[in-house]
Parts: structure tokens; C-alpha cells; sequence
């Protein structure tokens, strides 16, 4: 295997290494240098303390809703293959319908089982 087929993989990471570079070279250059005053120094400055802890507790309904979420965002990953081989195994004479049928059977009947013990309302 010949060196100039990896050429546009070593020409990417080289820019991406510059350009981290020149980007941290920059913002130590025109950074602020001094600590003059803790409260003009924070990140959200409005000239007032700022009042309660930097990192708030979440409620665990947020992370189940959070979960819910990517668990149902991964069923468009299975998805998306389907619908772009769905030509390919129809001119195959491979019945594929009846496989995404039962797989969208179980994407409802889960999602109906949320709904009804109330894992998407937030006022509980």
C-alpha cells in the first residue's frame, strides 16, 4: 500500500493540530491577564454575586426523560438503514415488512407502557 493514500488523513489531523494551536496561541495573546476584580472576573458578570451552588442538583425525572429520549433516538438509527435498503431486498424478493412491523409493534407498545405509568409528566 503506497504512502499517498493515507496523505488526506495526515493533511486533516496537521490542520486540526494548527488550528488548536493557533487557536490557544490567540486567546493567550488577547485573554485577560489580570485579576482585578472577582466579580467582574466571572463567567456570568452582572456586577452582583452570584447566589447558589455552581453545580444545581437535577431531579432523577430529568435523567428518565434524558433516557427515554436516546432510547427512542437510537430506534431512528435502526430506522434510517431500513428505509435505504428497503429497494435492494424488495427487488431480492425478501419480504422485509413483516420484521419492521414487529419492530414498531414494540416501539408502541413500549412507549404506551411510558405514557401510562407516567414517565413523561413532569408534575408528578
Amino acid at each position: 500500500m503506497e504512502l499517498a493514500a493515507y496523505f488526506p488523513v495526515v493533511l486533516q489531523i496537521t490542520i486540526a493540530l494548527l488550528l488548536a494551536g493557533v487557536i490557544i496561541v490567540v486567546s493567550h495573546i488577547f485573554g485577560q491577564k489580570t485579576k482585578s476584580n472577582p466579580i467582574k472576573d466571572s463567567p456570568y458578570e452582572c456586577g452582583l454575586l452570584s447566589e447558589g451552588t455552581a453545580h444545581p442538583r437535577f431531579s432523577v425525572k430529568f435523567y428518565l426523560v434524558a433516557m427515554l429520549f436516546i432510547l427512542f433516538d437510537i430506534e431512528v438509527v435502526f430506522l434510517v438503514p431500513w428505509t435505504v435498503i428497503y429497494r435492494e431486498f424488495l427487488q431480492n424478493n425478501i419480504p422485509i415488512l413483516c420484521p419492521i412491523l414487529f419492530f414498531f409493534l414494540v416501539l408502541i407498545v413500549g412507549f404506551s407502557y411510558e405514557v401510562r405509568k407516567g414517565a413523561l409528566d413532569w408534575e408528578k
